[in-house]
């Protein structure tokens, strides 16, 4: 783990200032009149399906759209991430990263043709995060409009694997392998729908296990009082849901998913279960492990306690399939620029802790938050996922992450 790095913003005025500052109203200005282009990209990105471990069609449609913005050193790297670099006015030592995630959680074959009502778009994926990437597109083409040159360079990053198992592996590799990883000074990761009042400055850290029980199998009846996966698995989902765990700092365990068996008169021989912890805390977090841990393998040992292992005993196997870091970026200002700049639009800032692409940062010392797209939507997840592209209620939120960015990156307020 790298040595924890202190924030320090670029540039000298405040974030008041910078709110009031005729630069920053010409590119909330620019963000409206090309509202309508970052509707057309949302919808065109959303229809490019991006389902998990399969990004390849859609980062490349990105990257198309970082060419035609201009951007220098545009690449896709070994894992599928997209980066792309707005050049600032510096020597390049700093870099300020503003990312959103490409893949979606909906399988190959999913209909993900958006139906428009209105403002109201819907379809799988349309928020969750096809409008993060919508959105840093509309910033570049603000920044241009106002002829502002940050003080840092801007890279922007499309990130794969932020869903489910995907374990966040994009902003791992990014963190492990790229050439920009030392020189980010602070990221801001877009995500959805996150409350356009929410600052994501805590990263709740999970662990994900799939826990296959083995036995030797049989006939319902003629094999009656042999082991029984199936009651292992059952025992372990039981006792996971009597644990007790705090609720400051937030510790959940969650039994998802089993299967096994193949006919109703005949004993398993395999059953699987998913667990899915989660905390935020590290400390919880480990705690818990060691817990679930010797949960599944007391059920292990009570069930081959109990019943016949003649034909053979049962055994367990734990894998591990996601290992989310937790993190929390502390109290400066990076949270105070945010905080500002959602205080500007009305709201009343609230902080929180989710599981997103920050939290690799986080765990790293890096200064990182997850902010809103800036509107509204729902049904994240589902087949029915939608979105509300109204500029009247659009604009302000998006232009919080605009106000963080720049206050990041550094800009001359007098230009």
């Amino acid at each position: 783990m790298s040595k924890p790095r202190t924030f320090v913003p670029s540039g000298e005025p405040s974030i008041r200032a910078l709110l009031a500052s005729a630069p920053f109203k010409a590119a909330t200005d620019a963000l409206a009149e090309t509202h309508a282009r970052f509707i057309g990209e949302l919808i065109m990105l959303t229809e490019v399906p991006a389902p998990p471990f399969k990004e390849e069609r859609r980062g490349s449609a990105y990257r198309g759209l970082l060419e035609a913005a201009n951007l220098e050193e545009i690449a896709i790297d070994a894992v599928g991430n997209v980066t792309g670099l707005r050049r600032g006015n510096g020597r390049g030592e700093r870099l300020i990263a503003i990312s959103a995630h490409l893949d979606t959680v909906f399988p190959e074959g999913t209909d993900v043709t958006v139906r428009r009502d209105g403002y109201r778009l819907a379809a799988p994926g349309v928020g969750d995060n096809t409008r993060g990437l919508a959105t840093i597109l509309a910033y570049l083409r603000a920044l241009d409009a106002a002829e502002i040159r940050t003080r840092d360079d801007i890279l922007v990053l499309a990130t794969v694997g932020e869903e489910g198992e995907g374990d966040l592996r994009g902003m791992r590799h990014f963190f492990t392998e790229s050439v920009y990883r030392d020189r980010i000074a602070a990221l801001i990761c877009l995500d959805g729908p996150t409350p356009a009042n929410t600052i994501v400055s805590g990263g709740t850290g999970s662990k994900r296990y799939r826990v296959t029980f083995r036995g030797p199998g049989g006939h319902s009846f003629a094999d009656h009082g042999i082991v029984n996966p199936m009651i292992a698995a059952a025992r372990t989902v039981v006792e996971l849901g009597l644990l007790s765990l705090p609720d400051d700092p937030k510790t959940t365990c969650s039994s998802t998913v089993i299967e096994g068996g193949n006919s109703v008169n005949a004993i398993p021989a395999e059953v699987s279960l998913m667990v899915d912890l989660r905390s935020n805390s590290p400390s919880e977090l480990v705690d818990l492990d060691a817990r679930f841990h010797g949960i599944v393998l007391q059920s292990c040992h009570v069930e081959n306690d109990s019943r016949s292992i003649e034909k053979g005993a049962i055994a367990v196997e734990i894998l591990l399939i996601g290992d989310r870091p937790a993190g929390e970026t502390a109290a400066g200002e990076l949270t105070r620029c945010a905080k500002a700049a959602i205080e500007a639009i009305g709201e009343t800032p609230v902080f929180g802790s989710f599981s997103t692409d920050a939290n690799v940062a986080m765990s790293l010392g890096i200064p990182a938050v997850t902010l809103s797209w800036g509107g509204q939507g729902g049904n994240a997840h589902a087949l029915s996922e939608w979105t509300d592209v109204n500029p009247e209620r659009s604009l302000p939120g998006m232009s919080v992450g605009l106000a963080v960015l720049l206050a990041c990156a550094g800009v001359d307020i007098d230009q």
